[in-house]
């Protein structure tokens, strides 16, 4: 593939692309046109017609613990270790080859990996990683000494150790070559105000923000990426370095938690967004034609304009898709785990407290949540042609070297409110909860709602607000144009945040007692992964034997 610099055409203006957009070129053109792997390396293979009952499992294991889905296989991942190492390890020793082969195979049968794809050497791999992270637990939760400290860095060097499996298993030249490059861009613009005490974490804190915003990792894979950065050799850690990580998991755990609850989030994600928007949209038209793409250069400079408002377009629709799969899947998620109970309860309630049963306010409560969630995705706006065009020049801001940015995007210190002022605030805040919370009860109590019923209609209220916020990030994640604020929309934020911000308490309480998942996974998940296991090794069986008949 020739890669050399672009001539227009007579009388348009020269555009050159930059190195690094070169060398991103080359990496999807060489993905796109490489190899088949040698067929003849052994691979690891599964039952089609058994792993469709894991597949059917998981989804309905997923349906009840609602987590984003492309945290699904990570989050399968560190499931999968605390059953092994935790539950069936109390029994036995754990062997790491067969805790890994385990693993793999059962998110083969999942979905989260491709049937007969993986090679077989990929178990010893991470084989390798699981019996690291043993060590570091044998060596390391002995010596601390406070329980509650002890359990919290179990979960930690779990996490951790799934994070790292995710890692090994997500190898993607493409998206590492786009990280490169952002961070080469970002860190050449990004720069902090004359004299800032946070000048030595620039570096690590945009790194982080374009894994958070562009990559979407969660904290326990950001941990990961920090556990990496102070102690470089981690990834190939031997007996030396996991005896030091074992001497300092708590200070490295603190110094972790520093990073990642940074004062400089906040402003580092907001700018690392758009350029993640640009970069995404860039992957998409090169990948779709690499060779056309980079000949465009030459021939008509206004094709590749036309290509980025394409893929900008297609991205506006696949986020308006995944918009309502969220939103079906928050529906079945409250519905599963909170709703069921809740009007289970609210019948034995009302009249175990002597009120008379409210039909009215029984039909409610069970059409509600599912309503306001729909009716909040309905008027989901996608994108404008504005925010389009904002996208086209964003594009050839990181593409062509006569569009670079010229001037530095300066951070503003973090502001440090005074104790009287942010008592003021929280003062305010409360008389605005209050007064939000009051009006709702006034209401229902006016349409003769009980109190049980008027507990349950705040419970579904909250929880739903805070799973449309997040549910709606999805089509935010595509805006460049920051929405405009007026009087409206003020009011609104000034008496919706409360409703939020108890959606999103409620949701890290009860997640924590899912009762569902409790089943799932303490009662259901063991016996039934015996049973896939059983049912695998007969299919062999029986293939065997009618073989050895033909």
């Amino acid at each position: 593939m020739s890669l050399n610099p672009t001539i227009s055409k007579k009388e348009e203006v020269i555009f050159t692309p930059n190195e690094n957009v070169k060398k991103l070129f080359q990496v999807i053109y060489h993905e796109k046109n490489k190899p088949e792997e040698d067929s003849d390396q052994p691979k690891i293979r599964v039952s089609e017609l058994i792993s469709r009952l894991a597949f059917y499992y998981e989804k309905i294991r997923n349906s009840v613990d609602y987590k984003e889905e492309y945290l699904l296989r990570k989050n399968s991942i560190l499931r999968n270790l605390k059953r092994q190492i935790v539950l069936e390890g109390s029994l036995k020793s754990v062997n790491a080859e067969e805790a890994a082969k385990n693993l793999l195979v059962e998110l083969i049968r999942a979905g989260y990996l491709p049937n007969n794809k993986l090679p077989e050497a990929k178990i010893g791999e991470i084989a390798a990683v699981i019996s690291k992270y043993l060590e570091l637990r044998l060596l390391g939760l002995p010596k601390i000494t406070q329980e509650k400290v002890k359990n919290k860095i179990n979960r930690w060097i779990f996490a951790l150790a799934a994070a790292e499996i995710e890692e090994k298993l997500d190898l993607n030249p493409v998206r590492q070559t786009a990280i490169s490059n952002l961070y080469e861009l970002l860190s050449g613009h990004i720069a902090l105000p004359e004299g800032s005490i946070y000048q030595r974490d620039r570096e690590i804190q945009i790194y982080l923000s374009i894994h958070r915003v562009f990559m979407k990792f969660d904290n326990d894979m950001l941990e990961f990426l920090l556990l990496k950065y102070y102690n470089a050799n981690w990834t190939k850690a031997g007996d030396k370095e996991i005896k030091y990580l074992s001497d300092h998991l708590e200070a490295t755990k603190a110094e972790i938690d520093a990073q990642i609850n940074h004062p400089l989030t906040a402003q580092l994600n907001k700018i690392t967004n758009r350029y993640a928007v640009y970069s995404t949209i860039l992957n998409d038209v090169i990948s779709d034609n690499p060779i056309g793409v980079y000949e465009s250069f030459k021939s008509d400079p206004k094709v590749f304009p036309r290509l980025v408002k394409k893929f900008a377009q297609k991205r506006y629709h696949e986020a308006k898709v995944k918009l309502r799969r969220a939103a079906v899947r928050s529906i079945i998620y409250i519905f599963l785990t909170k709703m069921v109970l809740a009007v289970i309860l609210e019948v034995p309630f009302t009249l175990w407290l002597g009120e008379i049963l409210n039909y009215n306010s029984l039909a409610i409560n069970v059409i509600f949540p599912p309503a306001l969630l729909f009716f909040i995705v309905l008027f989901t706006r996608m994108p404008s042609e504005a925010n389009t065009e904002k996208i086209v020049q964003g594009v050839e801001e990181i593409v062509f070297k006569e569009k670079e940015r010229k001037e530095p995007l300066v951070l503003r210190q973090p502001l440090k409110r005074r104790r009287g002022v942010n008592a003021a605030f929280a003062l305010i805040y409360a008389i605005t909860f209050f007064i939000t919370f009051g009006l709702v009860i006034y209401f229902l109590d006016k349409i003769q709602f009980t109190f049980v019923s008027i507990i349950i209609f705040l419970f579904f209220l909250t929880l739903v607000s805070f799973f449309s916020l997040r549910i709606r990030k999805v089509a935010r994640e595509m805006y460049i144009i920051e929405r405009r604020e007026n009087i409206f929309s003020f009011i609104m934020d000034f008496f919706y945040v409360p409703i939020i911000e108890v959606g999103k308490w409620l949701n890290e309480k009860f997640s924590r007692i899912n009762f569902f998942v409790f089943i799932l996974d303490f009662i259901i998940e063991a016996p039934f992964k015996i049973f896939i296991d059983i049912a695998e090794e007969w299919t062999k069986y029986v293939k065997e034997r009618k073989e050895e008949i033909m």
